[in-house]
Parts: C-alpha cells; structure tokens; sequence
C-alpha cells in the first residue's frame, strides 16, 4: 500500500510539470509527514550520509575534465585523427564522426558534452560533403550516446554509488560493450553510405595518419592514465577523476594552448553548475531511495518477483522495457538512482551479476538519450543542425533500432560485459 501511495505522489508531482529532483524531495517530505512516523529530522541525517561518499567526489571532477576538453581544442585533433584512419571509407566523413564520439567519450565521460564537441564540427562537414542532413544528425546523435558507456563514465559512476558495486569493475566491463557498440554503429554506417551512394574522403598516407595521432595523442592519453591507473592499482577511480581534471586544464592551457588563462573562470563556473545540478538530483534520489528501502518496497517487490517464477532473462526483458519507458521521460541520472536500488535486490537473488545489471542499464540510458520526448542528445542536436525536435527525432529514429540491438546481445550474453573485468579482478564472490 505505501509503494502506491509513493508512487501516486510522485506521479502526480511531476504531472504539474515539477523538475524530477524537486518532485522525488517533495514526495519523500509529504509522505513522512503524512503516512509514516519516520521522524523528520532524519532527512537531514541521510542528506548528509548519502552524500559523505569519498566516489561522488569523481562526478565533478570527471565534469571539470570534460569541460576543459571540450573547450581546449581536443576535439578537432581527434576528429582529424579518426579522418585519417576511416576517411578513405563509403561515407568516411560520417564514419570519422562515430569514432570521433567513440574516442571523445572515452575522455569525457558525458553523452551530452560527446554530441556538442563532435557534432558542431562534423555535421557542417557532412552537410558541405553532401550528406543528407537527417543522416548526420542521426549519426552524431546516436554515437553521443557512447559518452556515457565507454569510461569514464558519469552513469556509471551513479550507478556505482546507488548500489555500492565497484566503480572500477564497472569501468572495465564498459570497454567491451562500448568498443562493439562503437563497431556496429559504424558497420551500420559504412552500409547505409555504400547503399547510397554517400561521398569518400582522399586516403591518408601513413605520414598524415602519424601527424594526426600525433596532434591528438595528449588528449587520448587521457583513457590510458584513467583506466590504466584504475587497473595498475596507482590510484582509485575518484582519484583518476582528479587526476584527469588536473591533466586536460595542462594541456588545454599550456600544450594545445587553444583555452586561455582568462577563460578558464568561464569553464569552471560551467562545470559547477553542471556538477550542482547532478548533486541536487543525487541527494533528492538518495532521499527517495531511503523512504523506499525503509518502507521494504525493493525487498517486497523482489520477493513478489521470485514468487512469480521469474526467470532472469523474463527479468532483465521487464528491466529492458521499464527502462525504455522511463528513459522516455526521465534523465539517465535520476532513472538509475531511482531504480538501481530496486532491481538490485531482485537480481541478486536470480544470480545477475550486479555490474553486468548496471552495464545493461547504462546502454538503456543511451537509448533513452535518442528516445523522444526528453533525449538529451536530441536537443542537442537540434540546436547544432538548427532542426525541429520532431525532424530530429525522425533522423535517429532508424538508429534506435542499431542501439536496441546491440542492448539485446549484451543483456542475453552477459560475458561481453564480464569477461574483462573477471579476468582483471578475478571472478566475483
């Protein structure tokens, strides 16, 4: 009865058009004065034992990094860099801009930040190449999303917070499912551009291609300072969000030399407010997930689950759509803070691994992220093409179907997402 009632307020808060973080608050407020005889001061108590976690610290400073980044010039060297290797391809210019997200968001950690730093470069270049404009805003849309799988990854580190789970397993089981992600989005690319027709670039000799990996090696060294120092054991995932920020304003500021000293206050006030917006939706979610744990309702609904029979593939498919729903309505953040704590339990108790659950949630959310009507990326990139929002959407609708996919096979085959980090940290206990 009081997961309904929870469920009717939070409903009915986020009809009258409420931010989803002040909603979630709002709910937990009116039901602890109203239903329950929790006493209020133990909002204040959980508000500041959710937050004093040492990983949340990761969330601003991997912010601060993809901020630098996206201003500091590394953008253009990677896109040169992935010209060079793919260009010669049917449809190289659009195959560059796929593995200018892939390599984008293996430095950023932000779907969002992916699309801008990528798509203001490559969707003029697609259009002047005579690209189809709904095709390449479909292509930049949906590999934006690729921001927030390859690591570091913001989601999962949310996820990693919200169900305790190892950010640095996590981390690693992002690499296998992003690198197949990345390779079908520009298989799918390349077939779609030879069907018709679409334009090549002149190949690259083996000179330019070592000028252009040379021109973008400071930024790509990013992926092996983070996940190499996660993996080496020199320094924890929160200590590599540092670690990261310190490096991209270093060759922002002083190696490439395209972000000055003057605009540096500029960059950090917009990796503040970004970072303030996540945390505010992190303590409402942390609260919400506090009144759902005290009312037992994870608990009661995972024993509901095993007394139905459940198997786990009919539970990670009821995950699958749930998921797709919510995504169409919710943002990554607050999606998995809400419902990470829910599932977890019930796939604990089917034998799911918990970082292969939170690998499958994280390609939902980029899912989520092309899936109308509040797709990041397709606002995004609305405004980089200056597009309608329903023209946008068509242009990623067939993509939908790529990611579905490839969600799919990593859902029912889950040593794509396990295999790496069971090999790296033995298996799980």
């Amino acid at each position: 009865m009081s997961g309904l009632i929870i469920a009717l307020l939070l409903v009915v808060l986020l009809l009258t058009g409420m931010p989803i973080s002040i909603a979630l608050g709002l709910t937990v407020l009116a039901f602890l004065f109203t239903f329950s005889t929790i006493p209020i001061e133990i909002v204040s108590q959980r508000l500041f034992t959710g937050l004093d976690q040492f990983a949340i610290m990761a969330i601003p400073f991997f912010i601060l990094s993809g901020a630098f980044l996206t201003t500091g010039g590394v953008a253009r060297r990677i896109i040169r860099f992935a010209t060079a290797l793919v260009g010669s391809f049917r449809g190289g210019l659009a195959m560059s801009a796929v593995l200018s997200c892939a390599f984008f968001a293996a430095v950023s950690g932000s779907s969002p930040a992916t699309v801008v730093a990528i798509g203001s470069i490559m969707i003029p270049a697609m259009m002047q190449h005579g690209y189809p404009k709904k095709f390449g805003v479909g292509v930049v849309a949906t590999s934006g999303g690729l921001g927030i799988l390859i690591p570091p990854s913001i989601v999962l580190i949310i996820y990693g917070v919200s169900t305790s789970t190892s950010i640095g397993q996590l981390f690693i089981a992002g690499v296998v499912p992003g690198i197949l992600m990345a390779v079908v989005l520009l298989l799918v690319t390349w077939l779609v551009a030879r069907r018709h027709g679409y334009p090549t670039l002149p190949r690259a000799s083996l000179r330019e291609v070592w000028h252009a990996f040379r021109g973008s090696v400071w930024g790509l060294f990013l992926v092996v300072i983070v996940i190499g120092g996660i993996y080496g054991g020199i320094f924890t995932p929160t200590e590599a969000a540092a670690v990261s920020a310190v490096y991209a304003f270093v060759i922002a500021v002083f190696i490439y030399k395209e972000l000055k000293l003057k605009d540096v206050p500029r960059v950090l006030l917009q990796a503040a407010n970004m970072s303030a917006m996540l945390l505010y939706i992190i303590t409402n979610a942390i609260l919400f997930s506090f009144l759902l744990t005290s009312e037992n309702i994870p608990q009661n609904l995972a024993q509901w689950i095993i007394d139905q029979g459940l198997a786990p593939w009919m539970f990670l498919l009821v995950v699958n759509v749930l998921l797709f729903f919510a995504g169409d309505f919710m943002e990554p953040s607050s999606i998995i803070l809400i419902l990470a704590p829910i599932f977890l339990p019930v796939a604990q108790q089917l034998g799911i691994d918990p970082v292969h659950l939170g690998i499958v949630m994280t390609i939902n959310m980029e899912l989520g992220m092309i899936t109308p009507p509040v797709g990041l990326n397709l606002y995004v990139a609305s405004g980089l093409a200056r597009m309608g929002l329903t023209e946008t959407t068509l242009a990623a609708a067939p993509w939908i179907l790529v990611v579905t996919a490839v969600l799919l096979l990593v859902t029912y085959v889950p040593q794509l997402s396990l295999w790496l980090p069971r090999l790296l940290y033995g298996p799980a206990s």
